[in-house]
């Protein structure tokens, strides 16, 4: 299989939120790069172009929008 990531993710397990219209869908951020980031969410959710990952333990904000999606799992990357 070819690697078509600019950096290498790194395994993690962090609790999250995505933040979109006033709402806020809980998430996992299961793996992480520079450039992105795979969530798994608790059930399918309709997502905007772009939306805020926060991820409180990190104290870290990202905005994002969607690459691919897979069920509960959608793998993102982060906006310049």
């Amino acid at each position: 299989m070819i690697e078509k990531r600019a950096a290498q993710r790194h395994r993690v397990f962090k609790g999250a939120t995505i933040a979109f219209e006033g709402l806020g869908v809980a998430c996992t951020v299961r793996n992480m790069s520079t450039g992105g980031a795979a969530i798994d969410l608790d059930s399918p959710v309709a997502l905007p172009e772009a939306f805020t990952l926060s991820i409180a333990c990190d104290h870290s904000e990202h905005r994002c929008h969607a690459v691919w999606r897979s069920n509960k799992r959608v793998g993102i990357a982060f906006l310049q």
